[in-house]
């Protein structure tokens, strides 16, 4: 794997499932991580552009074929997505790699094959869910049906641009919606060939469109009238905004934000197992990801022990270019998120935090948006590093007393995405997980399982993706009174 040098280019856009020319000349030029270097030339979609993509979606809900067919019609056009997804992962990899500095070595699965899985595992979801059932009410029977919400505007971030994307637009198109998917300025590489595959697939007009834009236009398409349901994951500050513009027509939305999670450490833990397990989950996109193991809850008794363990393996990662197999930690997406990474690292050590290891610009990178894998110990949790998601590879190790304090130190967060405890004794662990307020937790192990509910209590959001409660999240609910004494012929 070489470092990619050609230029990416794409003059139109994706619009009610065909290529068109926009309605601006305002152009998205895609920054490498690594290079710093233009990679890629999109266009930015305008306000009229999303006008055009709505209406589309508008009336492709309202009068088209989509939300009509029989299930299996539908899952047979998805199918043909994900069996596309699979022939071209290795492309997708290097595209968001190229974009994001995600190590390729872990973009593979990530970025390109998770998000496979999560349009297999949403056709499975489909085809057990209860559409339609019966019940006797108090008055008589009833008939509970559960019908597609419409038009869907998805809203994805750059750092897992397609799993994000397909945790929104499988479930909703495989539930008869249609969808405008609004994609980052950093990563709208990907997307395309997401629109190549969705049209070879045949999807039918109006179904889905594609748009590259910041966050006005993002706002502009959250607050259209035609729009019937909101799903976005990004920042709190964001999702806050989102849920503002969307409540000025009650449009209904599904927030996954960020979060602070905790990796609980027991006394009575295989280090060398919490360690291998910790780490590539706490570093995972280079620290750019809402469900990353961000402070790290080791007793006291063995903190020593465990802070030399942890400091030498972050250390031992190698830095350098994603596109290079053998990379473990790439740079930041942008110049931004390199400086807030180095900011809160300042800020660490004027809390009196100690760093373990990294703290710096990596001095074998010239060039890019690169801050070394870093490490706090002796963090208590009442400090800012501790408390808000810094979105980069800083870590913190926090002491605790005893498992009680342990709990309360993981409770002790706006935040609650994810999660994790590791101990010898499960039972111990599950007792644990039952107990920490957290929507997604892992006993000796870190996963995120597509057909479970996934998202967050608290300021991690409203909703969940994934699993049969994700995917309800994209019907309406009827209630069909039947006269009494019915019985279905």
């Amino acid at each position: 794997m070489t470092e990619r040098t050609e230029l990416v280019e794409h003059g139109q856009l994706f619009i009610g499932g065909e290529f068109t020319d926009p309605l601006g000349t305002e152009v998205i030029e895609v920054i490498s991580p690594h290079t710093e270097q233009v990679i890629g030339r999109v266009p930015h979609a305008s306000e009229g552009d999303v006008d055009r993509a709505v209406a589309a979606a508008r009336r492709a809900f309202d009068e088209g074929p989509w939300p009509r067919m029989g299930l299996d019609e539908r899952i047979a056009v998805i199918t043909r997505i994900k069996d596309a997804f699979a022939v071209r992962h290795e492309e997708f990899a290097r595209l968001i790699s190229a974009q994001n500095g995600t190590p390729y070595s872990s973009s593979v699965m990530v970025q390109a094959l998770a998000a496979m899985m999560v349009w297999d595992s949403a056709i499975t979801v489909a085809r057990d869910f209860p559409y339609e059932e019966r019940r006797d009410g108090v008055l008589g029977p009833l008939l509970v049906r559960r019908e597609p919400v419409g038009v869907v505007a998805a809203v994805v971030p750059w750092n897992v641009p397609q799993f994000t994307a397909a945790a929104k637009l499988a479930p909703a198109l495989l539930a008869g919606c249609t969808a405008v998917l609004k994609v980052s300025p950093e990563t709208p590489l990907d997307a395309y060939v997401l629109a190549e595959i969705a049209e070879e697939a045949g999807l039918p007009p109006g179904v889905l469109s594609i748009l590259p834009a910041d966050r006005e236009v993002s706002e502009y398409l959250v607050g259209h009238r035609d729009v019937d349901k909101v799903s976005f994951t990004g920042s709190v500050a964001a999702g806050r905004r989102v849920m503002e513009v969307a409540s000025r027509n009650l449009t209904r939305v599904t927030l996954e934000l960020g979060g602070k999670s905790a990796a609980i450490i027991l006394p009575d833990a295989d280090l060398e197992a919490a360690v291998a397990g910790i780490v590539p989950f706490a570093w995972m996109i280079n620290g750019q990801a809402c469900v990353a193991q961000t402070r790290i809850l080791v007793p006291n008794s063995r903190y020593d022990e465990m802070a030399e363990a942890f400091a030498a393996a972050a250390g031992a990662l190698r830095v350098g270019d994603p596109l290079d197999p053998t990379t473990e930690l790439g740079p930041l997406v942008a110049q931004r998120q390199q400086q807030r990474s180095l900011d809160y690292i300042k800020l660490g050590q004027e809390e009196g935090a100690k760093i373990l290891t990294g703290g710096n610009r990596p001095a074998s990178q010239e060039r890019g948006w690169y801050v070394e894998p870093t490490l706090f110990g002796s963090v208590d949790n009442s400090m800012r590093i501790a408390r808000e998601e810094i979105f980069g590879p800083v870590i913190c190790l926090i002491p605790y007393e005893d498992e009680a304090q342990a709990v309360r130190i993981a409770d002790d967060s706006p935040y609650g995405l994810s999660g994790s405890v590791w101990t010898a004794d499960t039972e111990r662990g599950i007792d644990v997980a039952r107990r920490v307020r957290t929507g997604t937790y892992s006993v000796n192990t870190f996963s995120l399982d597509m057909l479970g509910p996934f998202g967050g209590y608290k300021n991690s959001g409203l909703g969940r993706e994934f699993g049969p409660e994700g995917y309800g999240e994209f019907f309406e609910h009827k209630m069909i009174h039947l006269p009494a004494g019915y019985r279905e012929a």
